[in-house]
């Protein structure tokens, strides 16, 4: 095994629809063009510049919160990975070769390709490791199943409900946890409790059959809304009639997530602001009664009230 690591392993801010489109910016940047130039800012990582400049750089991947840049192997010499998370305030920034950002940020790597360049600042976990060594990242090797990064069915969803490790434990808990399901984050645990009328509070030793379905697969459909509305969880036809009605981006974004006192769209009742796992958590009493019993399928109700700004 060939891993060169670098500290520390601090859960990032964005969630994993917001990685996943940081990686298909990097992609279409570098993916599948020559590294001119390859920058570390670690001393132990620097010897590896001038070995990975000059080579394709094959693919960009996310792994739930973690980047992989891939560059291809060469006659004398295989090909290498680096990995980086970007926790709490790691940054990429895509932008011309010849022109670095300005930022006061500490430049932590960088892959300078044709007009094109991807740099990441302020990120202190960067590691260079041999592909086929990826899962001795401890990272890594520790991530549920990742719909937004590989192909992740309903029923792989309900087999995860029923581990042991996991079937004690209350959701709202559990959500944040990358073992159990990789990309979900704060607001992500919010908006999928309410999608699937589930209570925070509630296990998945819970949940009869109805309720492990739904839940499954409110984690497929928000994962991906996210990722293909760029973070907004609202139902389309919802989030439409509000932007239509003068609703601001940050206001019609989500359902309950940032709500606080706001009435739900589906009951009308106030959304509550709660705190579990030492984050905060959003749900409606009503539609996500504790004893179970959600709301049903019939999709938003008619416009609750509430000011537009």
């Amino acid at each position: 095994m060939q891993v060169i690591p670098c500290i520390a392993n601090e859960e990032p801010m964005p969630e994993g629809p917001e990685i996943r489109r940081m990686v298909d910016d990097i992609g279409r940047a570098i993916a599948g063009r020559t590294a001119d130039e390859v920058v570390f800012a670690f001393e132990h990582l620097k010897p590896f510049e001038r070995l990975l400049a000059g080579r394709e750089v094959t693919a960009v991947e996310a792994r739930s919160k973690g980047v992989l840049v891939f560059f291809a192997g060469t006659d004398e010499d295989g090909p290498w990975c680096v990995y980086s998370h970007n926790q709490l305030y790691g940054k990429w920034r895509i932008g011309r070769s010849a022109q670095a950002p300005k930022t006061n940020r500490q430049l932590r790597f960088a892959v300078i390709a044709g007009k094109k360049a991807a740099r990441l600042y302020s990120a202190s976990d960067i590691r260079l490791v041999r592909p086929d060594s990826l899962q001795d990242i401890d990272y890594l090797a520790r991530l549920g199943p990742d719909p937004l990064n590989q192909s992740v069915s309903e029923a792989d969803l309900l087999a995860r409900f029923d581990d042991r490790r996991f079937r004690g434990r209350n959701l709202g808990g559990l959500l944040l946890d990358q073992g159990f399901i990789a990309g979900v984050g704060n607001y992500l645990r919010s908006e999928i409790l309410f999608q699937a009328g589930i209570a925070p509070a509630r296990r998945p030793r819970d949940l009869n059959d109805d309720e492990r379905h739904r839940l499954a697969s409110a984690i497929l459909t928000l994962l991906q809304r996210a990722y293909a509305l760029k973070g907004i969880t609202t139902d389309p036809d919802l989030a439409n009639r509000l932007k239509r009605d003068g609703w601001s981006f940050g206001r019609r974004r989500h359902m309950v997530f940032n709500r606080a006192s706001r009435p739900c769209h589906h009951c009308g009742d106030d959304i509550v602001k709660t705190a579990m796992a030492s984050r905060r958590l959003y749900y409606c009493p009503t539609c996500q009664p504790a004893a179970g019993r959600g709301r049903d399928e019939k999709g938003p109700g008619p416009l609750q009230k509430d000011s537009p700004g």
